[in-house]
């Protein structure tokens, strides 16, 4: 069991569910159900699932929970591109964006990756 709140994966996702929020608030009200709702839940869902992990006694599962925790970066990683596609984000929002979400993800590969070579 660790403590969440100290793991640089988790403030990173924090910062970039918190960028997620801001951002989204400029989409269009039509998107209010749908890209909006679904980038804000993916961005909350990354350090949720950290989080979690984070709780449980086994390491196994909580490689499992940040490979969750990735799988919702990767959508959102989807959802950031297509709001650029729409022009619903400026492309200097949606750069950054991709690239905080790229770096946090290889944070997240090596977390992964660390953790099994401590339980080997």
């Amino acid at each position: 069991m660790q403590d969440f709140k100290r793991l640089e994966i988790w403030k990173d996702s924090m910062e970039i569910a918190r960028l997620i929020y801001q951002s989204t608030r400029v989409l269009p009200d039509s998107e209010k159900f749908g890209l909006i709702s679904q980038m804000r839940r993916a961005a909350v869902s990354t350090p949720s699932n950290i989080a979690e992990g984070a709780g449980r006694i086994h390491s196994a599962e909580f490689r499992q929970f940040i490979g969750v925790a990735m799988g919702s970066s990767n959508e959102l990683t989807s959802q950031v591109i297509l709001s650029d596609m729409l022009d619903y984000m400026e492309n200097s929002i949606s750069e950054e964006l991709q690239w905080r979400l790229e770096k946090n993800q290889r944070m997240m590969r090596g977390f992964i990756q660390s953790i099994t070579n401590k339980s080997k």
